[in-house]
């Protein structure tokens, strides 16, 4: 293993986190908070440890899959462990624990929070909780691709880091494809700020609550989140952009080239709108005789379907009241998530379409044992390997599950909160359901339990892999797995 470049690159992006902690310090400077000294120590004690790892010079400069996978699990660690300090620094949560919690909730855009009142933050802290959604939603070495130089073997960090089961190029240049779905991702999120100014949010309320509408993270500046604003326009348009920051981001290249039809006729897409349009109407009958009428209960359906389905995580009503038909699709579009290649989390649509058709096919072979019908996905076939490679998915998945549900039991709180716990985690959601509801929060789990619920945020946003591979001892040595 390439040790040298493997530091090198976790300083460097050490480095750029610092210069982010930059942008939170200035808000804190122009509202008056006295937090902006909770950010200058940040900064400097994280450039520091930045600048000292950068020193090393690796002699050979390119990405194995090995070097990729372990940079892209220890930096999100890191980047998740430096960006705490300044909650840390800020006096407001009782445990480092804690900081560590609220951080990779953050950067892995769940959204889950041990704090009891979120509006006695000063401004500097709340901003710094959103931007670090933003950061962590198109992901932190896709942010490092695009600043640092053309490296053909840097399309290993790509797919270290990216979510789904194949992530590709949409230029043949790896920094180029970094650029352009960073340039997507910023003009979405302006424009959405527009937009909510537009509809009467503050300037600062804006930005914080797209900041985590793009990162479909979830973090509100207000403690009964979207639904504090008691807005139709701005619900509305929140919901429009979690269910648009659920799509692939190559799908938008596709707009921008003018290739309509292939956008349209893009499988995931299409069952994507499928799912929330039938979970929508769903919900909405269920719902319909708490809130009077079809209309209202068609305004919060939408909403919090949009929400979870993509992994926001934002509220304007306690689905944890709603009927038990509502709360269980609302738990399934939890596990499935929304697009591969998105900001959200979850399992991923286009996983269920690939195992569906296979499951497809091998019945058919029932009736026709001779018959050799690949799994293709838009009219493409897909490798050999990618079918097993996602059964091993769903095992991992639900491995490591059962093992984060069996230990954060022995805090003693509900099954069902138990369970939700750590499907909202693996998912990148934030809220589920019991005492982590919406209207609920983390708080009440032990530092142990925090830990593995920290664990399964990571893991799930960085889909196991790069974190697992941590954990083998043979990954640390030179001349093995090339």
């Amino acid at each position: 293993m390439n040790h040298r470049l493997i530091f090198k690159s976790i300083g460097n992006i050490l480095r750029i986190e610092a210069l982010l902690m930059l942008f939170p310090l200035a808000v804190s400077l122009i509202y008056g908070g006295k937090d902006y000294w909770a950010f200058l120590w940040s900064a400097l004690i994280t450039v520091s440890a930045g600048t000292l790892l950068v020193i090393l010079k690796p002699k050979d400069k390119n990405f194995r899959t090995r070097d990729a996978f372990v940079v892209a699990g220890l930096s999100w660690i890191l980047f998740s462990f430096f960006g705490a300090l300044p909650f840390y620094f800020s006096g407001y949560f009782n445990s480092f624990i804690d900081c560590i919690f609220e951080s990779v909730s953050g950067f892995s855009t769940a959204g889950s929070s041990i704090l009891t009142n979120i509006e006695v933050l000063p401004k500097g802290i709340l901003f710094w909780r959103s931007f670090s959604h933003w950061i962590g939603g198109m992901g932190i070495l896709m942010f490092f691709m695009a600043i640092t130089q053309s490296n053909a073997s840097l399309v290993n960090l790509l797919r270290a880091e990216s979510t789904g089961p194949s992530p590709d190029k949409i230029v043949p240049k790896i920094r180029e494809t970094a650029r352009i779905m960073y340039q997507i991702y910023f003009a979405l999120t302006i424009f959405l700020i527009i937009l909510l100014m537009i509809a009467g949010l503050p300037i600062y309320d804006a930005v914080t609550n797209a900041f985590s509408t793009a990162g479909t993270g979830g973090f509100s500046n207000m403690n009964a989140s979207i639904g504090a604003y008691n807005n139709l326009a701005v619900e509305i348009i929140i919901t429009v952009f979690m269910f648009l920051f659920g799509i692939n981001f190559s799908l938008f290249f596709f707009l921008i080239e003018r290739k309509f039809l292939k956008f349209f006729k893009d499988n995931e897409l299409r069952v994507y709108i499928g799912v929330v349009i039938a979970a929508i109407f769903i919900i909405t009958i269920d719902i319909s005789g708490i809130y009077g009428g079809v209309v209202n209960a068609l305004r919060h359906s939408s909403f919090q379907v949009s929400s979870i389905i993509s992994s926001t995580g934002f509220s304007t009503a306690n689905f944890n009241l709603w009927p038990t038909l509502s709360k269980c699709i609302l738990m399934l579009l939890l596990v499935t998530g929304c697009c591969a290649g998105s900001t959200g989390g979850g399992i991923k649509l286009i996983r269920f379409i690939l195992l569906s058709k296979a499951v497809k096919i091998e019945l058919g072979k029932i009736f026709h044992p001779g018959s050799v019908k690949p799994v293709s996905i838009n009219g493409k076939k897909v490798k050999d390997d990618l079918v097993s490679k996602t059964a091993l998915f769903f095992f991992i998945y639900f491995a490591i599950f059962v093992v984060s549900v069996l230990l954060i039991s022995l805090d003693g709180k509900d099954i069902i909160s138990s369970t939700t716990a750590v499907l909202a985690s693996l998912s990148n959601t934030g809220p589920g359901l019991g005492i982590v509801g919406p209207a609920g929060n983390y708080s009440a789990f032990s530092a142990f339990s925090k830990v593995i619920l920290s664990f399964c945020m990571i893991a799930g946003r960085l889909e196991f892999y790069p974190v697992l591979i941590l954990f083998i001892p043979s990954v640390w040595k030179k001349g093995v797995i090339k």
